[in-house]
């Protein structure tokens, strides 16, 4: 099984002295390493770019996920910073995705525009590989979450304190910019996506200080090597291939793609 990682912010390179590979598809370019770790070929993509330049709502996320599937991949583990809402998930802490709300607005979020598909995404995240990365997080003990709500924003602001607060009421958990489409894409393409989140800041209004993005990569930095600890646990583990998530996606409608 080709395992690919999507790093996100503060998680920009994987490996040193690879070059990147640049995949051409459909809906433009994807920049990719391929790498080895614990014996096993790995992809890496950094999700904002080489160089951190992509802000989160100009990210190509379908020819992203277009190239993984290309490329073999059946696994996706993602990374992203986010906020926390909820006061048990405390900064620095790190959370499993297990479902998403979506108030993203201006971005493509399906490979069918030239089709009516309708994809089943009651359960969003694998939950064999939420499964593996809670297993690989045991190491963190308390510090790390399973079942987590994201809120998706289309960023790049942060969001209002009264957004946070509606967020909250809601049953959301943590909020970020970037998961949602990749998560939909990734299963529309049948591949097995799960997600761990870090938690880089409080929510908009929960302390009385302004947000900025050098605390989120100031945190973000601070739990880099628990990170690259949990990747390395998740890729030794073995598993068996006994979830549903490749019958339920129809990559076999999409030229190229199936």
């Amino acid at each position: 099984m080709t395992l690919a990682i999507i790093g996100g912010t503060g998680l920009y390179h994987f490996g040193d002295g690879v070059n990147a590979e640049v995949i051409a598809t459909p809906y433009g370019e994807a920049a990719i390493f391929r790498l080895q770790l614990n014996g096993r070929e790995v992809l890496f993509l950094p999700r904002h770019g080489i160089e951190h330049r992509i802000p989160p709502h100009r990210v190509n996320y379908r020819a992203n996920i277009w190239a993984l599937h290309a490329l073999g991949v059946h696994e996706v583990l993602a990374t992203q910073a986010v906020g926390s809402i909820n006061p048990r998930m405390a900064l620095g802490h790190f959370a499993i995705l297990a479902q998403f709300l979506d108030f993203t607005k201006c971005r493509p979020a399906t490979f069918f525009d030239e089709q009516v598909v309708h994809i089943d995404i009651t359960h969003p995240y694998c939950p064999r590989l939420s499964a593996r990365l809670l297993r690989a997080g045991e190491f963190l003990q308390d510090q790390l979450h399973s079942d987590a709500v994201y809120a998706c924003t289309e960023g790049p602001r942060f969001e209002t304190a009264a957004e946070i607060k509606a967020f909250r009421m809601l049953g959301a958990d943590l909020v970020g910019m970037t998961n949602v489409p990749e998560v939909i894409l990734a299963r529309e393409a049948g591949l097995c996506y799960a997600s761990i989140s870090i938690v880089c800041n409080w929510g908009a209004g929960m302390n009385n200080y302004p947000l900025t993005h050098d605390e989120v990569v100031s945190v973000m930095s601070a739990r880099t090597a628990e990170l690259h600890t949990l990747i390395a646990r998740f890729i030794q583990d073995e598993d068996e291939n006994d979830c549903r998530c490749p019958s339920l996606g129809f990559a076999q409608y999409l030229p190229g793609l199936g």
